[in-house]
């Protein structure tokens, strides 16, 4: 089992080298004794950083030290202020730092709650309210609180610059690289269930339980904390990402909801539409896999013919139409009737004791209860119209998922399309539960 894991992505091998390679060096400073005399008790605060700072990816790495970093900082020097403040007062200090303490912590705990703060700095804002307490805590009977925050923000400083180095600069794992990749995953996930007709339950259960995944949100967070480093010196267009993945999800409703026609009289038609569909959402997985603009002619004929041959098999079914028709004329005319004979009895019944009044209510439920049946026989026809707008709807989204990667392509700096780069479409089927896994998320919020 363990085997199995470092074998799946090799790079979760070299993060478990990194971080205790980082926490080697940060434990230095309290095993050495001349790096530990300058700092002292404060080193394992290097430690520590070490701990909660370092991530798989250089982006979390980099907005979790940032915040850390500037969290500690400000809440040394306010802490620094207070100190000033409360140092000539005839007014007990005591009191003073638990009533500082209150007003900050609950001031910069409501900030949290900003959208904006709750989104990029939410670790930072919460550091401060820690780094603030506990310095305006601890050295309440301590004199030299400047040579402890000093300290303290040293050793924090010195922590967050070995998780960067060993980051960004050894064997990077890039969080704009795997936004890349999950996308692709997501468009070739969501080509094979299209494909995959056979169970359209599976497909549903696994849309709804990857439909509660947001891991594509925290990838563009991240992604949008790297440097430039690529080559051409772009930085990954994470918000684009995100609005493919969002007309991708949308599509993926339609799609889940096209499955319930797979095996009405028109299956043939359905089965042949699939296909297209799929084919051109492989075209798009593996342009952006190359990094390169798709075809022009990605919605090829084969897609526009197989369009109409299911509009002709939905216009050529007479029979159905004819006898729900029927059925609606007989509903109409069962409707009139039972409105014609229970009229006179509505008019009796209202000059009856209300004891007589409740049991003819009771004897007219079975009639009322025949009308309804009536009237919703001829409601066979609603799935074949609920079916054509899903699938004008499914066209439309279709184009929007297309419109949206040429767009991401534009911002990507993807390669130029040349008639010479046509690849063979092809979907091969992974033994694993590929479609659970790789179903379109929710955008994150």
């Amino acid at each position: 089992m363990m085997w199995e894991v470092g074998k799946e992505d090799p790079r979760r091998v070299i993060h478990s080298i990194k971080v205790g390679l980082a926490l080697s060096l940060a434990s230095m400073l309290c095993l050495l004794e001349s790096l530990s005399q300058g700092i002292g008790q404060n080193a394992i605060w290097a430690v520590m950083t070490v701990v909660v700072v370092l991530e798989f990816t250089a982006g979390a790495t980099l907005r979790k030290g940032l915040n850390r970093g500037v969290g500690t900082l400000l809440a040394g020097l306010f802490a620094l202020f207070v100190e000033c403040l409360t140092a000539d007062r005839p007014t007990p200090r005591a009191v003073v730092m638990a009533w500082t303490v209150f007003v900050i912590g609950a001031a910069v705990t409501y900030m949290r709650f900003l959208p904006t703060i709750k989104k990029n700095y939410d670790y930072g804002v919460m550091i401060f309210i820690l780094t603030f307490s506990l310095i305006l805590v601890s050295n309440y009977r301590i004199d030299d609180t400047t040579r402890m925050a000093r300290d303290r923000f040293y050793t924090i400083v010195i922590g967050c610059g070995i998780c960067l180095f060993l980051s960004l600069l050894i064997f990077p794992t890039w969080s704009g690289d795997d936004l890349h990749k999950s996308t692709i995953a997501k468009l070739e996930g969501l080509a094979q269930s299209v494909e995959d007709k056979r169970n359209p339950r599976r497909i549903v259960e696994g849309f709804h339980r990857r439909k509660l995944h947001q891991s594509i949100g925290f990838q563009a967070l991240n992604a949008s904390w790297e440097p430039r480093y690529r080559w051409k010196c772009y930085k990954s267009p994470w918000q684009q990402y995100m609005k493919f993945g969002a007309a991708l999800r949308r599509f993926g409703y339609t799609v889940m909801a096209l499955h319930g026609c797979l095996h009405t009289e028109i299956k043939d038609q359905c089965t042949r539409l699939a296909g297209e569909v799929s084919e051109v959402l492989v075209e798009l997985a593996n342009s952006m896999r190359n990094r390169c603009h798709f075809s022009p002619e990605i919605l090829s004929c084969h897609l526009h013919i197989a369009l109409q041959d299911l509009n002709t098999a939905l216009q050529s079914e007479p029979l159905i139409l004819s006898d729900s028709m029927n059925r609606k004329d007989s509903g109409f005319s069962l409707t009139a009737s039972l409105e014609a004979n229970s009229s006179p009895v509505h008019e009796s019944a209202t000059a009856r004791p209300p004891e007589q009044v409740h049991g003819i209510q009771k004897v007219l439920r079975p009639q009322r209860s025949k009308l309804v049946i009536a009237s919703l026989e001829f409601s066979e026809t609603l799935p074949f119209a609920a079916f054509a707008s899903l699938l004008v709807e499914a066209v439309a989204r279709l184009d929007h998922v297309i419109e949206e990667a040429e767009q991401l392509g534009r911002m990507a700096r993807f390669k130029e399309y040349r008639a010479g780069d046509d690849v063979a479409v092809t979907l091969e089927r992974t033994k694993s539960d590929f479609v659970e896994n790789h179903f379109p998320p929710s955008e994150a919020e």
